[in-house]
């Protein structure tokens, strides 16, 4: 006897590519017809959520993490009635601040004048768990980063940049919902997590702990079991 599989589309984040979600689409394959949307080639959420579309199924599940979140976030405000069930990764709802802007606009200065960094060793405490820093995570990470490379980077920042933002959507969102958040994510803490869950009735929040900005990556086998989970509520 066959089962129908669940269309799942996969949202990466910045510099991320489908390697992020390469363990969880195994342990799920079972369940579920995955695909990962490329997120690489557009310079604002909009733009990716309309790419991202087209190349879906009629209807699907979303799994997101960070940047991908926000690209989530604009598919359920262009097709909500495709989406089936959603899982957020340590993402945010609000838009960027005036702060973590300049921050970003710098970097972006500092690569159109020199050589594309990637994710440095430097950076990775604030991506990865202390754990993680230092192994096959953190290389996993800066291999990935490398491979996406300066010009999709630069896209991905101003997307970032100039999202919207999505407060407003949580209330919508009338579908099982799943929203999940590194315990020691330095870029979109558990409070944004909580506020996400908060605005989405009948969500479910886990905390993943001694785990950073990547669960898919430091927490596999965690982040497997919470998305078969999902699939099933």
């Amino acid at each position: 006897m066959t089962t129908d599989l669940a269309p799942l589309l996969f949202l990466p984040g910045l510099l991320n590519d489908a390697v992020l979600w390469r363990t969880a689409i195994d342990a799920l394959a079972d369940r579920t017809a995955a695909s990962v949307a490329d997120l690489t080639l557009d310079d604002s959420v909009a733009a990716m959520a309309r790419r991202a579309l087209v190349a879906a199924p009629p209807r699907f599940g979303l799994v997101a993490l960070s940047m991908g979140g926000y690209v989530a976030f604009e598919i359920l405000r262009q097709a909500p009635e495709r989406v089936t069930r959603l899982a957020l990764f340590d993402t945010a709802a609000s838009p960027e601040t005036d702060e973590r802007a300049a921050t970003r606009r710098q970097g972006m200065d500092q690569l159109k004048v020199g050589r594309f960094a990637g994710v440095t060793t430097r950076l990775l405490p604030k991506l990865v768990h202390a754990s993680h820093v230092h192994g096959p995570v953190g290389e996993a990470v800066k291999v990935m980063a490398e491979r996406v490379g300066g010009a999709a980077f630069l896209r991905q920042q101003r997307a970032i940049l100039d999202r919207p933002d999505s407060r407003p959507t949580l209330a919508t969102i009338r579908v099982p919902t799943l929203v999940a958040v590194g315990e020691d994510d330095a870029l979109t803490p558990p409070a944004q997590a909580r506020e996400i869950h908060q605005g989405i009735a009948g969500s479910r929040l886990h905390v993943l702990t001694a785990c950073g900005h990547l669960p898919p990556l430091e927490r596999p086998d965690e982040t497997s079991a919470l998305l078969r989970e999902w699939l099933a509520a």
